[in-house]
């Protein structure tokens, strides 16, 4: 896979360079906060990977990121409690199942009891 006709990992690679050289020629960012950058980054490649390749990972890829950008916010002054964290990605995650569930399958064979209702009586 390639973005921008490069491949991904080249792609971060330059940008972390660009950012440490940024930050020791007077950026403002500390080292917590270009690991939190970096992290972002490769998790927005990590999503689109699996978005582009249709691996079936895009709702983990999501969560993934959105937790990701959560942490990025939080290197960067955001002050949130952790039940208040817990909550935004239960949102994140509840959103995610809503939009995805019938889009998933699993890689297994049905078991019979999936198939039919254990309340219902077989019909003869």
């Amino acid at each position: 896979m390639k973005i921008f006709g490069r491949e991904p990992v080249y792609l971060l690679a330059f940008v972390a360079i660009v950012l440490k050289l940024s930050a020791a020629y007077g950026l403002d960012v500390t080292p917590e906060q270009q690991g939190a950058i970096m992290a972002v980054l490769s998790l927005a490649v990590a999503f689109v990977t699996a978005v582009v390749l249709r691996t079936g990972a895009a709702a983990a890829a999501i969560v993934n990121f959105a937790q990701g950008l959560l942490a990025l916010f939080l290197a960067f002054g955001l002050h949130m409690a952790a039940e208040d964290q817990a909550l935004w990605m239960m949102a994140v995650e509840g959103a995610v199942a809503l939009v995805l569930r019938r889009e998933v399958t699993a890689p297994v064979p049905e078991l019979p009891i999936e198939t039919r209702s254990p309340l219902r009586s077989p019909t003869p």
